[in-house]
């Protein structure tokens, strides 16, 4: 197949390609109205040198999720990927293997991956190893991270969705609850159940039992804190209909020390334990060793979670982490930054179009090259860690951000990418494969007026169509 043409466009001091993009492409840009200058793209042969179609791909734009894909090969090369994080369990005081006349410390390392089985598999292991009766009190160290966030809320309003928890070290079950509403007629009341359970949250269910239709946005259900600050009281109020055959919602509650106290507690008596004292947050004494170490999955399999599910929270722990171990405990935002751009550096990429603020593309503010995302790609491909990374992109139309998403089956099992989209944005970055037997980086990316609301998905199933069609 014949290639689109090239010539170069010059513009505040910015050299780039702008190609004569394939006929099939500049439809669906002529068809909702959209300029080629609002969009980067670039093709190229994982065997080859150059580009086949390279199309304004040292823009600095705004890659949406896509950025996860920098975050993570980092991530893989830096670590390795077995890497894994520690859960350090502390018996701070006299154990005589079955009660601790003391305190149970436990300090965390960033484990992305501390979720409700995790951490209930950790208190098994501790009543195994004979533990069952705590005197004193639990005590958290959370200081492996030194987190300076903006308002959790700042990116979308959001405060309260898991996506937009910050990091911490010991980040449990992602600060997440869900809950559940069901329809009582006979008791002429709406019920409400969580999980997991969480012993110190308080809610005040206001919930009315009404006749209308089951519509409405969540249901007719409104959520919100009474108390912003500790985030312990959730009050539920607004109509939920006899109709419903049942709700859930999904939000964040408490602080991150409180929501793991709190686990821990109802955790703790369902294996039989029993805490005596109260909740404690504070550095681990330095000469005191572990009693348990608990490992998580390795990083392999966290980047898998990350890329095919685009979870934000664990990409940013993931950069907080990069930030500790490149450059020391604790690990900040800043850290991270510089180890991604010292590492990208290092392999000889071109990091002037690199912002990067919390390494999961949830901000307004990152940016990045179709050029630096198809270096990253291409170099990725060639590394010792390929089948890894690749693994961790999901699979065109058949699991992860893709799943369904070609209903012409034409990109199914040919593809390995990552998508992004945020409001008037939309991306696409990984590997094609295409009729001709070769395996081609595509990197595509649109930021163009409600670019999100199928604009940009018809873009990138445009250019991967062509894509696999080259012979």
């Amino acid at each position: 197949m014949k290639g689109p043409l090239f010539f170069l466009s010059c513009a505040a001091a910015v050299c780039t390609a702008r190609a004569e993009l394939p006929p099939e492409v500049q439809r669906v840009l002529t068809g909702h109205g959209i300029s080629a200058d609002n969009v980067s793209i670039l093709v190229q042969d994982v065997a080859a040198a150059e580009p086949i179609l390279d199309h304004l791909a040292d823009v600095p734009r705004n890659p949406a999720s896509v950025m996860k894909v920098v975050t993570t090969w980092t991530a893989l090369e830096v670590l390795g990927p077995a890497y894994t994080w520690p859960t350090e369990v502390y018996f701070l005081g006299t154990f005589d293997g079955k009660e601790l006349d003391g305190d149970l410390g436990l300090k965390g390392y960033g484990n992305p991956y501390l979720v409700l089985e995790e951490f209930w598999k950790l208190l098994r292991a501790l009543r195994r190893a004979g533990l069952e009766d705590v005197s004193g009190d639990f005590v958290l160290d959370d200081t492996y991270f030194e987190v300076i966030e903006d308002d959790p809320g700042a990116f979308d309003g959001q405060p309260y969705r898991s996506y937009n928890v910050v990091p911490n070290a010991l980040l449990v079950n992602f600060k997440a609850i869900q809950f559940q509403f069901r329809p009582d007629p006979a008791a002429g009341r709406v019920n409400i159940a969580t999980d997991p359970i969480l012993s110190n949250l308080n809610i005040r269910n206001s919930l009315k039992l009404g006749d209308g239709p089951c519509a409405g946005y969540q249901a007719g259900i409104s959520f919100n804190h009474a108390d912003a600050e500790a985030l312990d009281r959730v009050v539920f109020a607004g109509e939920f209909s006899r109709r419903c055959r049942g709700y859930s919602m999904g939000r964040t509650v408490l602080q991150h020390d409180t929501y793991a106290f709190g686990l821990f507690q109802s955790l703790w008596r369902e294996v039989g334990g029993k805490l005596g004292g109260k909740l404690r947050s504070e550095i681990i004494p330095s000469g005191a060793r572990p009693a348990l170490v608990w490992q998580s999955p390795p990083l392999a399999e966290i980047i898998r979670s990350i890329n095919k599910n685009s979870n934000n929270v664990m990409t940013r722990q993931l950069l907080y982490t990069l930030a500790a171990v490149q450059h020391g405990s604790p690990g900040t935002r800043e850290k991270g930054v510089q180890a991604v751009r010292e590492f990208l550096a290092s392999r000889g990429l071109n990091i002037n179009s690199l912002t990067l603020t919390n390494g999961a593309g949830l901000a307004r503010d990152e940016r990045v090259s179709a050029r630096l995302l198809g270096g990253i790609l291409h170099s990725a491909q060639h590394s010792v860690y390929a089948p890894e990374f690749i693994a961790s992109l999901s699979l065109g139309g058949m699991d992860g951000t893709t799943r369904g998403r070609f209903d012409d089956n034409s990109g199914n099992g040919r593809m390995h990418v990552k998508t992004g989209r945020i409001d008037h944005v939309s991306a696409l970055a990984g590997y094609v494969h295409a009729a001709n037997g070769k395996n081609y980086v595509v990197a595509i990316m649109l930021n163009a007026r409600d670019a999100h609301l199928g604009p940009g998905r018809e873009l990138e199933a445009a250019v991967t169509r062509w894509v696999q069609n080259l012979s």
